[in-house]
């Protein structure tokens, strides 16, 4: 079910070893991957201190668009089930893209990943709401 999901939009779980072979490179100096998702041919990346989100473009996938969201940047996050039928979970991350979070005129920005139904994708909801709460907290002091 594993390419079927990714053809259908859905991520799927990868190794640490993989996600290591292969994008080691992109990484911060003692900076830690502690789970990476994979889709056809887009990846994103969880580490200790940002996202990491890969996407290969074009025909051959050389060309890679890299975006890094900052654990402390992320705010608030939003959770949609999947439902009956082709219905899909959706995450979404609401993070701060200003160099500095207590600005006058903060931006924002999100981002959406698509889980397929069978994937239970509570656990990262829970592990990334508990860290948005604490960013709020830290913020707003």
């Amino acid at each position: 079910m594993g390419f079927m999901d990714g053809l259908l939009g859905n991520y799927s779980e990868v190794t640490i070893d993989e996600l290591h072979s292969q994008y080691d490179e992109y990484l911060m100096l003692d900076e830690q991957i502690q789970m990476g998702f994979k889709l056809v041919r887009d990846t994103f990346i969880f580490t200790e201190k940002r996202l990491i989100l890969l996407d290969h473009q074009g025909v051959t996938g050389k060309k890679t668009r890299i975006l890094s969201i900052s654990m402390d940047a992320i705010f608030d996050v939003t959770l949609e089930t999947g439902g009956t039928g082709f219905d899909d979970s959706e995450l979404t991350v609401h993070y701060i893209v200003s160099p500095y979070y207590r600005a006058n005129n903060v931006e924002t920005s999100t981002y959406t990943f698509e889980f397929g139904k069978k994937f239970n994708v509570q656990p990262i909801y829970v592990a990334l709401t508990t860290l948005a709460h604490e960013n709020r907290t830290r913020i707003n002091k």
